[in-house]
């Protein structure tokens, strides 16, 4: 398998063999995560940086009332916490969705070669902006977004994010995510969410089954999401290029 944070990477700066060649020797040996297991939790010092390679993990936070919001969706390629050792403790844990593989790069390893190879430092930083990005879009659907339009922007971007790292077969990839795990990220209940998700298959928008999401109309998936894909940077490499 191929390892989707280098193919990240290069898709957001111009990577040598030398600077692949230190992504493969800081992700050789990856550690297996079980289902729901976290990675790290809120409270814990911070550690390494992760970067998932394969599987999927989430960001999230647990309410004093015993509530989960899930902030954040990480699949393969994705890293996380470029500079969280600048912090005393975590604000929020990290889990593992399903069974992950996860490389952890320590600080001095991260810095040395940031330091030693400016287009990787490059990568990470754009990397870490795009994310950024995709915070704030998360923010405006659950102020401004109504349900059928907060599920469909979501299924957007992640449709775009698995295409990126060429997780796709045309309009389908495999989604990870029960309904559970989708109400707690989009502030609604389960039940909520099964009624939005056979309102958008009902309306030939797209379906949801067995852990696989069909895009069946994307036309009228992105017009009922209001989707601008913007926020996801993804023409980012052709414009740095010219």
């Amino acid at each position: 398998m191929s390892n989707r944070f280098i193919k990240k990477l290069a898709n957001l700066a111009e990577l040598s063999a030398d600077d692949r060649r230190a992504l493969e020797i800081v992700t050789a040996h990856p550690r297996r995560f079980a289902a729901r297991q976290d990675l790290i939790r809120e409270g814990d010092e911070p550690g390494p940086v992760f970067v998932v390679l394969d599987g999927w993990a989430c960001r999230y936070k647990i309410l004093p009332n015993g509530l989960r919001q899930i902030m954040a969706f990480l699949m393969p390629g994705d890293a996380c916490d470029l500079h969280v050792n600048m912090l005393a403790a975590m604000d929020h844990g990290i889990q593992a969705i399903g069974p992950a593989s996860v490389a952890m790069i320590s600080r001095a390893q991260m810095q040395a070669m940031m330091h030693d190879h400016p287009a990787i430092a490059r990568a990470m930083y754009t990397a870490q902006l795009v994310d950024e990005g995709i915070m704030r879009a998360w923010i405006v659907s659950m102020g401004r977004r109504s349900s059928i339009e907060r599920v469909a922007h979501l299924m957007c971007e992640l449709y775009l994010r698995a295409r990126g790292a060429g997780m796709t077969q045309d309009t389908e990839f495999a989604l990870p995510l029960s309904q559970i795990i989708l109400a707690d990220a989009l502030g609604m209940t389960p039940v909520h969410i099964n009624r939005v998700l056979k309102e958008l298959r009902l309306a030939g928008a797209m379906a949801l089954r067995r852990g696989s999401l069909t895009i069946l109309d994307p036309v009228k998936l992105v017009q009922i999401a209001g989707f601008d894909e913007n926020y996801l940077h993804r023409r980012l490499r052709q414009a740095t290029a010219i």
